[in-house]
């Protein structure tokens, strides 16, 4: 078991303090080091798998990028002490995110005051949270749409959480304007190469060495393509949005999942 690392208070003005569960991981080690150069935030604890999170060092905002089977018991630890959570981890499909909500229903208040807030992001890059909506108000416009996800081989779920939201966001974008099923003759894919659906729409999951997060939203008419893509090159494009969920979670008490929320987007 390795031991949860606290670090020092600083004299001065007091900054929102912040602890990261999972600091020792790709995504984790990375918000570690932009909290520690972000103006208004002090980081105050790292924990990783195995540590016992206590009280976790006092934060008043926990980021958490852990693993799917780790993240809710990560998460419920700190609604109960009062911590707000910002979430990174994928994973969170809707009977985990209900039992999130009852939980925040009956949670006391946040050591900060107010409600408990609580951000589930599948993905913190500003530009595919772009993309994101983008392509939601391009879907009423298209007969037919269709995800590609492209990820590093080390990731552990398929597809990812951002093509699992953008494809849930173009399926109620799709039945707003009534529109139906995309159009699809195929009858024979003993392979499935035609890939999974969510919400009746077809994502694709590629997992290649050397790419880290990228995505195409591909959207076609009789006689027209449109493709919105989204690329993270390094893993340094996600910490403006991370930081920015960390400042204005405190403001958003209960659940919200999507950055977008807090940007205007939606």
């Amino acid at each position: 078991m390795s031991e949860a690392k606290q670090v020092e208070e600083q004299p001065g003005t007091r900054a929102a303090t912040v602890s990261v569960i999972g600091a020792g991981g790709r995504m984790g080690s990375e918000v570690c080091r932009a909290i520690e150069a972000a103006e208004g935030l002090r980081l105050v604890g790292r924990f990783d798998d195995g540590d016992d999170l206590g009280d976790l060092a006092g934060a008043d905002v926990v980021v958490e990028f852990t693993v799917p089977d780790a993240s809710p018991a990560n998460v419920a630890h700190c609604v109960e002490r009062g911590a707000h959570v910002v979430v990174g981890t994928t994973g969170w499909d809707d009977a985990r995110l209900e039992a999130l909500r009852q939980q925040l229903a009956a949670a006391g208040p946040a050591r900060t005051g107010g409600g408990v807030g609580v951000l589930i992001a599948p993905n913190f890059a500003i530009g595919a949270i772009l993309m994101m909506s983008f392509a939601a108000q391009a879907a009423r416009f298209y007969e037919s749409v269709e995800v590609i996800e492209l990820h590093h081989p080390d990731k552990v779920d398929a597809p990812s959480g951002t093509a699992a939201r953008t494809a849930r966001l173009l399926g109620e974008a799709r039945a707003q304007a009534g529109l139906g099923p995309v159009p699809d003759a195929t009858t024979h894919d003993p392979g499935g190469a035609r890939g999974s659906r969510v919400d009746g729409i077809p994502v694709h999951s590629v997992r290649l060495r050397g790419l880290v997060a990228h995505q195409e939203v591909l959207l076609g008419n009789a006689g027209e393509a449109l493709t919105i893509r989204h690329d993270s090159f390094e893993r340094a494009s996600f910490m403006p949005g991370v930081l920015e969920g960390v400042r204005r979670v405190a403001d958003h008490p209960g659940l919200t999942v999507g950055l977008e929320h807090y940007l205007g987007l939606r």
